[in-house]
Order: C-alpha cells, then structure tokens, then sequence
C-alpha cells in the first residue's frame, strides 16, 4: 500500500481541490456521490431496496456513501473490500463515506439518551459521544446518525427514547455536547466521526404519538419549540443533519424549499451535508407530494437536498431532468461541492484507509475505561421517584428477594443500538451478585404475560427475604422507531405482579427499566421506593447497585413529564396559559380550563427527582430589578442540606416572559447547576441572566427580546420553582 499524505489541508486547499476534481467528473459521477447505500448494505434494517448491485455501482461512481450495519470486526472487512473497490476500480478513484446509527454508543453502550438527558452532565455525555467516535472511528465509520435533537411531548411516540425530552433549552444543549464529541476539535483527527442531527423538523410532533405520521404545528411552534436545538446544533458546527419523514405546513420535509434551503441554509447559515431519512424521498409519492419517482429527486434536490439515502431516484432521473433542462445542473453541483469537501475534511482523500484500525479496534472496544465511563454515566441517569421510610439505600444486611421480568435480562441496551457484545450487558442480578447479595431469584412472569407458578414461586421468594427487588419495564423493541404505543401503562401481567408482592406486606424496591415515561398513577402507591433506572446500557447491572446500596447518590432529573392519565398527553411544563387558567392543586372549577375527571398536572413533572437527603430553597434575590439589553443581572437562593447525608440537588433557573407580543410559556428552563452539600450545608447559588436569554421568535420571525416584565423561578423542579419567585423589567 502506498503512503498517504497524513496533513490537513486548508479550507482554500480544498475549495481548489474540489473545484479541479469535479472539473473532472462527469454528470453521472457528480450525481452518484449524492446517493447512499441502495442494495444489500441496508438489509439488516429490513426494506429491500430494488437497484444494482451494489459493487457495480461503486466502480461506476454511482454511489457516494453507504450504511453499515452488522457485527463490527466484519464491518472493518466488509468496509475495506467497498472502499478498494471506490478507490482502485472507479474511475476517479473517489473513496466512500460509511455511516451508521451510532445513537448511545457504538460497541459499548451507554444509557439511551432519555436517560443520559436526565443527569443533566453535560460533560460526560460529550466523553461519551467522544468513545463512541473513536470506537467507531477505528471500524472505519465516517458518519453517526446522531444527535436526535426532536423536542417530544408525547410518551406514545416510540422514538422519545432516543432525544432529550421535552425541553428545547436542553435538547439544544445535549445536543451541542454529543456534537463536540462525536467531531472533536477537527474533522481530520481519526478518532472523529460526522455529527448527522436529526430529524429536520418537527418529527416528535406527530399526531396521536404514531411513528411516521402527520405532524402540524404553527409557525410559532415551529420556531420556538421545534427549530431552537436544530439552530444550537448548526451554531456548534455540525456536518450534517437529516431531514424528518413528515410533513411541514403541508410539504415532507425532504422536499420543502422554504424549511431546508430557505431557513435551514440562508436564514440560520447551514453549510453542511443535508441527508434524507431511509426511504424518505420516494416516500414523496405515498405523501401525494410528487408524481412519480423523477418529480421526488427534482423537488428534493430543488430543496438543497444534498445526499439521497436508500433510494436511487437521483441516479435514475437527474441526468435526464438536467439534460431536458427540468433541472438546473447548477443544483447538483453545489451538493456534490459539499459531499467532496467533507470527504478532504475528514482526510480521506489523503488516505482513503486511515479509519481502518482493527488493531485500535480491539484494543478499545469495552475497554476498561470505555465501561468505566458508561457505568458513571448511568448511574447519573437514574432517577428516584419514590422513597417511603427510608427504604432506600438498601441495607448489605438484608435478604434480597430479586422478582421480575427485566430483573436477570441481558435487555438493558434499549433500542438502537447495534453492539456485537449483547451478552455483555450486566444484568441486575449480576450487579447484587457482585456486589455480595446471595438473592433470592424467582422471575415472576415474562415482560407482557403470566407464566406458570410464577406468581406464586415470587411470593414465596417475599416471604422469605427482608426485602423486595421487583424489576418491571419494558423490553427494547417497546421503543425507538416503529415502536409507538396506544397505552403506556405496564402490561397487565406485570401490574398483577406489582399487586401480589405488594400484598406480601414487605418492603419493595420497584426499578423500572423502560425507554419512555409510564403511567404510574397506580404503580407508586404499592411500592415504598422506586428508581427510574430506563435502559442503561452495557454497566446496568453495577451502576443500579451502586443506586441501590447508596455507593452513589441518585442524582438524576426527569427531563419529560410523567403524565398522571392517559387522556393528558400531551403534557409538558412549558405550556402556555389559557384565557382561563386552572388554578393548580385547586379542584374541579366549572369555566376553567380543566378535566372533570383528573387533574391538570402531570403525576411527576419536568425536572423531578428526589435524593437520599433533603433539601431547602431559600427565598430568590435580585442583583436588581432592572436590565438592559448590554447589561445582566445576578438571581441566586441559597440552598441547605437539611438532611443526615450528604447529597446533590439540580437547582435549576426557570424565566417567563409575563406579556409580550405573543403568548410565551408558563415557564421557560434556562439555567441549571448540580450542588452537592454535607448535613447541615448551605451555599448562595447564582445565575447571571443577560438579554440573549430572553429572546424568542416574534410573529413576524424575528428573534427578539422585547420590553417589559420577567419572573424569575429557581427549585428543584418546574412545579416546585413556581413555589417562589421574582421579577424584574427588561427596558
């Protein structure tokens, strides 16, 4: 093999070297680089895709990119044989990107990102996305499809396992940390991989919590809710972003002019690569939006559409539309200027092999400090919910009776995740075992039905033991795409579990391993401690343990609201008032915007999480009751551990926008910070609130603040910040 230029070229070296190559390239070469992966490189995701082989298409220069899914040393081999064939047998010897859904982890596996959300460590989420690139990286991957940065509302909708929830401000922030890490400070550095976020715009909205289906939103909506984490990502540098499957204001987002070239590349500056979702252009015809397979490639790439994903309409139909003059070929170019420049950006025009490292590979792949890092991060993730009496920390002392589907299940992955090593996931039985519990283990029933003795054989296990584990979820296939639910209640066979250890009248530890907030309305009653511990990825097991017998405190947040019934989804914190705002805690008022039969909050709302100890939040002081647009001004409370341990509280700054030229949220999170305090402790903790938090899209589209009067909320939680605040005046 030859030696390979192992220097970065400058952006003017290579604005010159894509010019003079595609001054070398035919039509049909410039429109293949803007084609991925249609054939066999994509079976495993289940829709076969009628085109050429997929070989053939290579050495004809038809094809600029492709998926991989599959077990990972074979994807170093199978990546290889591709790229020789891009390199050595095509004409101009252009090498492929290879991309992969790289969404919490490539071989080892972190918390799913709902999860993730909840620790509210910007940080370690970064380092996270960090190893997940440079295990990635060294399997000759180029591109992650990932982050997902869709701001959902709805627990329904299968894919909330794989975003930040339901807060724009922290989405955009989440986001932002997996972008620097997947990126790193150089696309050039051959531990980075291509940032993809996705899904461009407002995919989370769809109606009724189905996967795929329409979404309709006002232009507020769309700007306010929806656009802030896309605008945060495009702010950090992402390379590429992939569009939605639905549609916006009438138009799939794949072929919408106004939402990809108009606001996503002149208005907010975008440069980078826009990717269609799997299907999505010929998806086109089924929306009513084209006519045939030539209409979806001219109005996707009229829409600056820049890389064709699955589907092989662009190498089908352009030649003939550009010749015909049905399209300008001035269109074509400049995606294929963008697909080249980051093909030299990322060095693999100098050395189409430096991502091929299966020696690296192996060396990092589960490394010590790979799980180490996955271990922290989950154990951050984990949330109580509920804790009577002290049941928790759990006590060495006691005999464990360890009940429940998901309690010995090598499911603690969750959805979207394409690990070789599955059986490397530590159950949460091994993770008592480990730590020296001789558990009591009796299944009770399977995720969705009974099975024979097993309730019985559980109880037996209670009565027996000091205490019960009882682990009820989900299983993985419950969420992410194509996964949607009508009820997100436990199936019935795990509520009649619930019942019966309940009634064993012992203690019992609930942990929930799940990819989306549930109804619980009847669950926390019967148990006297619970932990939201979602699907926590390859350290599960360990990291509950370490929850469970206090080794760490439980310092995880809810980042989407638990709902209290069925029939108030979509509930959220950051709603707007009515014309008649139900008073809350108050009950049922007859002309108040209310429900006859359950309340208006949810059961656990945005930001909730206890701790092992408690906390007080003094009064909110104002550095000053007025600010200028040049200026800032200083909110701080002071917080006390009034507990016997020590703890950490997410104390966390809430604004509202009293009146303005449109209605704005009740509350709005802008700031947050994890304190840590001994018994007894108190510390001030501050916030510096300038203009730019203040502003919003107006009717007119302008990003504004505008005069007039804030509340301040700082808690522990939206619905307990509201307990107290203040105001001051923008003038």
């Amino acid at each position: 093999m030859k030696p390979y230029d192992q220097t970065a070229r400058t952006e003017e070296e290579i604005r010159a070297a894509v010019d003079a190559l595609m001054a070398q390239m035919t039509l049909e070469e410039k429109i293949g680089q803007l084609v991925q992966s249609p054939g066999p490189a994509t079976s495993e995701i289940g829709m076969d895709i009628d085109s050429d082989p997929l070989e053939d298409l290579i050495r004809q220069g038809r094809i600029g990119s492709t998926i991989f899914l599959g077990e990972v040393f074979q994807t170093v081999k199978d990546i290889e044989k591709l790229q020789r064939i891009a390199v050595e047998e095509s004409r101009l010897h252009i090498p492929l990107l290879f991309c992969q859904d790289i969404i919490h982890g490539y071989q080892t596996i972190f918390p799913i990102p709902l999860a993730w959300s909840c620790s509210f460590d910007l940080p370690a989420i970064e380092k996270a996305a960090h190893i997940a690139a440079a295990e990635a990286s060294c399997a000759g991957l180029h591109v992650a499809f990932s982050p997902m940065v869709d701001v959902a509302h709805d627990p329904r909708w299968g894919r909330v396992a794989e975003g930040a929830g339901e807060d724009p401000y922290l989405a955009s922030l989440v986001g932002q940390a997996i972008i620097r890490g997947f990126q790193g400070k150089n696309l050039f550095d051959r531990d980075s991989v291509m940032a993809c976020v996705k899904h461009f715009l407002g995919y989370a909205a769809a109606e009724g919590g189905r996967d795929y289906n329409t979404a309709e939103f006002s232009e507020t909506a769309l700007r306010n809710t929806y656009l802030p984490p896309f605008k945060a990502a495009v702010e950090a540098g992402c390379a590429s972003l992939m569009t939605s499957f639905n549609l916006v204001n009438g138009v799939p987002s794949v072929a919408n002019r106004p939402l990809c070239h108009d606001l996503l590349r002149q208005e907010l500056g975008f440069d980078g690569l826009i990717i269609s979702d799997y299907n999505a252009v010929a998806e086109l015809l089924n929306h009513g939006a084209a006519e045939d397979e030539a209409d979806a490639a001219r109005r996707s790439l009229l829409a600056t559409l820049d890389v064709e994903m699955a589907t092989d309409f662009y190498n089908r139909h352009l030649p003939g539309l550009i010749r015909e003059g049905k399209v300008d070929a001035a269109l074509v170019d400049d995606a294929v200027r963008r697909v080249l420049t980051f093909k030299y950006r990322t060095g693999l025009m100098e050395d189409p092999y430096r991502y091929l490292r299966p020696e690296e590979l192996r060396e990092r792949v589960l490394c010590k400090e790979h799980l180490a890092h996955s271990r922290k991060l989950a154990q951050e993730s984990i949330v109580l919910l509920k804790n009577e009496n002290h049941t928790l920390p759990l006590s060495r002392e006691k005999k464990v009776a360890l009940v429940g589907p998901t309690a010995d299940s090598l499911d603690m992955g969750g959805c979207w995740q394409f690990t070789s090593f599955p059986e490397r996931m530590v159950t949460i039985r091994q993770g008592l075992e480990d730590a020296g519990f001789a558990v009591n283990y009796e299944k009770g029933c399977d995720i969705h039905q009974m099975i024979e003795g097993g309730m019985e054989n559980a109880c037996a296990a209670v009565y027996e033991s000091d205490v019960c584990v009882l682990c009820l979820g989900e299983e993985s296939l419950m969420n992410g795409e194509s996964a949607s639910r009508q009820s997100i209640a436990l199936p019935q066979a795990q509520l009649d579990l619930l019942e019966a250890v309940a009634a064993c009248e012992k203690p019992v530890i609930l942990l929930l391993t799940n990819g989306r907030p549930l109804l619980l309305g009847e669950v926390l009653p019967q148990a006297d401690a619970v932990l939201e511990t979602w699907f926590l990825g390859h350290e599960a097991g360990h990291a509950i343990c370490d929850v469970l017998l206090g080794d760490c405190e439980p310092t995880g947040r809810l980042t989407m609201s638990f709902p209290a019934a069925q029939g108030q989804i979509p509930v959220y914190y950051n709603h707007m008032n009515t014309g008649r705002p139900h008073p809350r805690g108050v009950p049922y008022i007859r002309f108040e915007s209310n429900y006859m039969d359950g309340p208006n909050e949810p059961l656990l709302p945005f930001g909730y999480g206890l701790s092992y100890t408690t906390f007080s939040y003094g009064e909110i002081t104002l550095s000053q009751d007025t600010l200028t647009k040049e200026g800032s001004l200083t909110a701080s409370v002071c917080v006390t551990n009034t507990g016997d341990r020590t703890g950490t509280t997410l104390c966390q700054l809430y604004l509202r926008d009293v009146a303005a030229s449109i209605a704005r949220p009740v509350q709005e999170l802008k700031g947050f910070e994890s304190v840590t305090l001994a018994p007894g402790e108190s510390r001030r903790v501050s916030f510096v609130i300038g203009e730019p938090m203040l502003r919003f899209y107006n009717a007119e589209k302008q990003y504004v603040s505008e005069p007039g009067r804030f509340e301040v909320m700082i808690g522990m939680d939206s619905e307990e910040a509201l307990s107290r605040s203040r105001s001051f005046r923008l003038v």
